[in-house]
């Protein structure tokens, strides 16, 4: 088993797309509650359509719903889409969808969705508990 190593303000989160297969986890099913009013039918036209993401520290290829492909596109430019109202974990796991996966310190996830602190988003997702995929880069 590996061993555990805390993470830190300089450490680089991702989701990791292996942990949702892992788990069973349907990502298209969650993928849909992060849609924008006006993504609603193009996400329709994608549906079951799927493309290959290649990780850019890994080189692991991963088959990825479409619908992350239409969300990554335009949802972002949504006022809605990091709105006050949104849990700190979702506001994350959607500047991961906005920078396509790229692997982003507390400090620019923080930027991203002007949500709490990097402190604070560093003792959310920085524990041993997995929230929707997002991990440390390895």
């Amino acid at each position: 088993m590996a061993k555990y190593t805390k993470p830190t303000l300089d450490t680089k989160f991702h989701i990791d797309f292996s942990w949702w297969q892992q788990k069973g986890q349907n990502l298209r099913a969650f993928l849909q509650g992060h849609l924008c009013e006006g993504c609603r039918e193009e996400a329709a036209d994608s549906e079951g359509q799927t493309f290959d993401w290649i990780s850019p520290d890994t080189g692991e290829v991963f088959t990825i719903d479409s619908l992350w492909h239409v969300i990554h596109k335009n949802c972002p430019n949504d006022p809605e889409f990091f709105d006050s109202r949104v849990p700190l974990t979702t506001a994350i796991f959607r500047a991961f969808i906005a920078n396509n996966n790229a692997p982003l310190t507390p400090q620019e996830l923080f930027e991203v969705t002007q949500k709490k602190s990097p402190e604070m988003i560093l003792r959310t997702i920085g524990r041993r508990q997995v929230y929707k995929g997002i991990k440390p880069v390895r």
